[in-house]
């Protein structure tokens, strides 16, 4: 049940947290890439230093003292060991613990330290996603270009061991696209390479649901509301996500067409059981019925 409660909230952040960064990442001199419109990156953050004892700290106050207590008995450990596979072993645990909870920030982070001591594919890949997923959920603007930094870093020596991976291909474009948004990780002007990578994939693989999602997220910045709704639509054809269901809605409405964004509203609020998210949901519906 407690896992349910933190996937509930996760997925509330990372919906509402759209209205909120979609100012930040407007819209400066559009120009075509392959029917996706790009966009100048907003104004360059400062890649300010994250350590896992930053993240953790702050994920311990939102998993409770008991679960808190029982992680910290295990950072414990790790100081205290000594080098090898003791310590690559706690690192592994700590991971599996904070993912256990759905904290991604120091999950990412534990990941990522067994991913440089054994360069394996499944570790970098993991790093990756969870650093992703961090990005996503977190609101703090000084984090998040560290966050990105390390989702490129991990995505990248992933590709290296497994070139023509579909699935890490698609997450360094995503991680790629969050960069953009805040000048980095893009090397002179043209298309974002992040874009251009997740084109790569749907390409392979039309239905990719990861890379059409982020796509169709990507289209909605660069208000291109028709695109965005096809991808989306293929998203839900496969798999109804409820983070789809709302960017569908929000697509839908900036196209004017009420009755199709309130029932992709009420069909993301079907999926999201949350009284503070259903309650925004049906001011976007009255909204729109007024």
């Amino acid at each position: 049940m407690y896992r349910k409660q933190i996937v509930v909230i996760v997925i509330v952040v990372i919906i509402t947290g759209y209205l909120y960064t979609l100012p930040v990442k407007g819209l400066i001199k559009p120009e075509q890439a392959d029917g996706h419109t790009t966009a100048a990156a907003s104004q360059k953050r400062p890649v300010a230093d994250l350590t896992v004892e930053m993240v953790s700290a702050a994920s311990k106050a939102i998993v409770g003292q008991a679960l808190a207590t029982q992680i910290s008995a295990t950072e414990a450990q790790l100081k205290n060991a000594g080098g090898g596979s003791q310590k690559l072993a706690l690192q592994k645990q700590l991971a599996k613990q904070w993912d256990d909870v759905n904290q991604a920030a120091p999950a990412a982070f534990y990941y990522q330290a067994v991913a440089r001591e054994e360069n394996t594919f499944e570790s970098w890949s993991k790093a990756g996603s969870r650093f992703n997923d961090a990005y996503s959920a977190v609101q703090d603007t000084v984090q998040q270009p560290a966050l990105i930094n390390n989702a490129i870093e991990c995505y990248t020596n992933a590709l290296k061991l497994q070139p023509a991976n579909l699935d890490a291909k698609t997450g360094l474009g995503v991680a790629y696209v969050n960069g953009f948004s805040l000048g980095i990780g893009q090397d002179g002007g043209g298309p974002p390479k992040g874009v251009m990578l997740l084109l790569e994939v749907v390409q392979q693989d039309p239905k990719n649901i990861n890379a059409n999602l982020n796509l169709g997220k990507f289209a909605v910045t660069s208000h291109q509301y028709e695109k965005a709704v096809e991808r989306f639509k293929t998203v839900i054809a496969q798999k109804a996500m409820p983070d789809a269901y709302f960017y569908l809605a929000e697509s839908y409405k900036q196209l004017g067409m009420k009755k199709e964004a309130i029932d992709a509203y009420q069909k993301c609020r079907a999926i999201v059981t949350d009284a503070a998210f259903d309650k925004q949901i049906d001011e976007y519906i009255k909204e729109l019925k007024n």
